[in-house]
């Protein structure tokens, strides 16, 4: 059997522990019926690469903009393909309404903590919409972008969870389905990996823990 390299698990929310990110805002899109390519394009504006500090995602994502004044921001940006407005009221609870857990991701983080390894959740939030119940079973350790001020890739936010987790960086693995927040936390110097489904996850932490066949 290989060496154990880690102790501790942290995973990210939204397209990690739930099912993926493509595929609940297709079904909120189709549901209210909106203009995909304006809502592809003002994503892009917010959250490409070249997206500009202190846009509205990153204010919501670090608590500094209320979930209502980014759903006015939001709404505004959006149409639906008959031309009307995007209702901005619950607008976030709309989007996510489609984001359940994904039951392999919930088994496996099940499954490392009844191990022994330490596990952790570390999200960008869009509002507080987590099933608060559930994060108190699977993770020893939460931090939410949105209560503590700082958000993903910002190495603030990986050595803030290190730093409550109580590991150093090379004995924990860190899996996230954004490639920007993959390569924030393998600059600290976390093993890290983009998370593309549940099977692949496992694999690699299972290799990790030196349990791989």
């Amino acid at each position: 059997m290989d060496e154990r390299r880690i102790d501790a698990v942290v995973l990210d929310w939204g397209g990690v522990l739930t099912v993926s990110v493509p595929e609940f805002i297709e079904q909120w899109l189709t549901a209210d019926n909106i203009d995909q390519d304006r809502y592809r394009a003002t994503m892009r504006g917010w959250m490409g690469r070249d997206a500009l500090p202190g846009n509205p995602v990153h204010r919501l994502e670090t608590g500094e903009l209320t979930v209502a004044e980014f759903e006015a921001l939001m709404a505004a940006e959006l149409i639906t393909l008959d031309g009307r407005e995007v209702a901005r009221e619950g607008l976030l609870r709309r989007m996510f309404g489609s984001a359940h857990p994904d039951p392999k991701m919930v088994d496996l983080v099940r499954e490392l903590r009844a191990d022994g390894l330490t596990t952790a959740l570390l999200s960008n939030s869009w509002g507080e919409g987590y099933p608060e119940d559930l994060l108190l079973e699977l993770f020893d350790t939460v931090v939410i972008s949105g209560r503590v001020g700082l958000r993903k890739p910002d190495r603030r936010i990986f050595e803030h969870t290190l730093e409550q987790v109580g590991l150093p960086a090379h004995r924990c693995a860190f899996f996230d389905d954004s490639p920007a927040n993959v390569e924030g936390a393998r600059a600290v110097g976390l093993h890290a990996h983009l998370h593309t489904d549940a099977d692949s996850t496992r694999a690699v932490i299972d290799r990790l823990r030196g349990t791989a066949a």
